[in-house]
């Protein structure tokens, strides 16, 4: 599935979810929530905020506003230390303003998705819009937080609500997700072109144009997938998950050097635990064995440090497990997420964690939860029908492995198995 991390940005005219579609998911999940519009000059928003307490340290909104910005910081360098300074000047906030302070309410639910605590960012979200029911930004917190607990129709009204507050990149681009996780591709593709159109900045741009071309990838059109990138790249030269994307379609193509190539300076510039386990799974593919297994150390030190940092992710724990070859943690890690949150997503890793673990009977139930959603994709595809495959159902197996490769022939691209 893909991953969505939301740059929120201001927007334009109003589209309803309703009307447009259904809902899928993109699933890295946002932390910013505060749309903002392209400056002259870039400011860091740590620096500013940080500046203005030095001359109001009461001012308890901007308090919130520094939690938010460190959040974000805490995104886009990949360094989950950032954390705890969010933590810190929200809790600043909440004392200088104890009721009524939806900003810092916010600030903890951006916070709390951001550590994948998603039932915590749901409570602070819906304390926020009980201060504000047009708080935008509440409202972007709280369909991210259903989206990822898997309640979809929660999600939808959430981002339904986003739509009618405030129209623009940060609710098009959520409402792209919520569409393609009801399997309405054509329709998730269209409002992010939307949200495309919305985007104002070089960093707004790049967004749309991976989450493009991540559309494109899992509908397994490479020429598509790298055009998108290709050009959100001639707009934002920075952008690591462009970059992951022009790897990825490399790698496919044959290219692989270049894939490689790609996948180390992403692995360098944004060394999450996800994409370590990429770039091992290329490696490995590529005969490249050691260093394979020195990326997988550093994918296991990286999830250690987003674990010490008030991060929970069984979901990357468990592909870490199954990467490093121990199916019964990988089992411990998915059970414990799908305890926290019932995902498709979730459902997938449990059932093939399930698999690899000789348990293809109980694997089954998660599987066809996994595709329940209508979702297109392949890797839920193609784990349901190796499990049916393993329990003998020859002919529903046969045809979801086919279903799988003619979804996207390179869904399974440098996976460890």
């Amino acid at each position: 599935m893909r991953r969505l991390t939301v740059v929120a940005l201001a927007g334009v005219a109003a589209l309803a979810v309703t009307v447009t579609a259904g809902a899928l998911g993109r699933t890295e999940v946002s932390a910013p929530t505060v749309d903002t519009v392209a400056a002259p000059v870039p400011v860091d928003p740590i620096a500013r905020a940080q500046e203005r307490l030095k001359l109001v340290p009461g001012d308890w909104s901007t308090w919130a506003a520094l939690a938010v910005a460190y959040v974000e910081r805490g995104r886009v360098t990949a360094d989950p230390t950032n954390y705890p300074r969010a933590e810190e000047a929200a809790r600043r906030s909440l004392e200088l303003r104890p009721r009524d302070n939806g900003d810092a309410l916010v600030a903890q639910g951006a916070l709390a998705n951001a550590r994948h605590d998603f039932a915590a960012a749901r409570r602070f979200a819906l304390d926020a819009v009980r201060i504000n029911d047009f708080d935008a930004d509440a409202y972007a917190v709280l369909a991210d937080a259903e989206t990822q607990l898997g309640n979809m129709p929660a999600a939808t009204a959430a981002v339904q609500r986003l739509l009618d507050v405030r129209p623009g990149l940060s609710a098009y681009a959520r409402g792209s997700y919520d569409l393609e996780q009801r399997g309405q591709v054509a329709e998730a593709t269209s409002l992010m072109r939307q949200a495309l159109e919305a985007a104002n900045s070089p960093a707004g741009i790049g967004f749309c144009r991976a989450q493009l071309g991540d559309l494109a990838w899992h509908a397994g059109d490479l020429a598509g997938a790298s055009r998108q990138y290709t050009a959100g790249l001639a707009a934002d030269p920075t952008s690591v998950a462009l970059q992951r994307g022009r790897a990825r379609v490399a790698a496919a193509e044959g290219r692989v050097a270049a894939g490689l190539a790609d996948y180390a300076d992403v692995a360098r510039r944004a060394p999450t635990t996800e994409y370590l386990i990429e770039y091992a799974g290329l490696l490995h593919a590529a005969g490249k064995a050691t260093e394979a297994r020195a990326q997988l150390d550093l994918a296991t030190a990286a999830h250690a440090l987003y674990t010490t940092s008030g991060g929970t992710d069984g979901l990357a724990g468990s592909g870490l497990a199954l990467a490093k070859g121990d199916p019964a943690a990988a089992v411990a890690e998915a059970r414990a997420e799908w305890k926290r949150r019932q995902h498709a997503d979730v459902a997938d890793a449990l059932a093939w964690a399930l698999h690899h673990a000789g348990k293809d009977a109980e694997a089954l139930p998660y599987a066809h939860r996994a595709t329940g959603t209508g979702a297109r994709s392949a890797t839920y595809l193609h784990h349901l029908g190796v499990i049916e495959l393993a329990l003998g159902q020859s002919a529903a197996g046969q045809a979801n492995v086919d279903a799988a490769r003619r979804t996207n022939p390179h869904f399974a691209l440098g996976v460890i198995r």
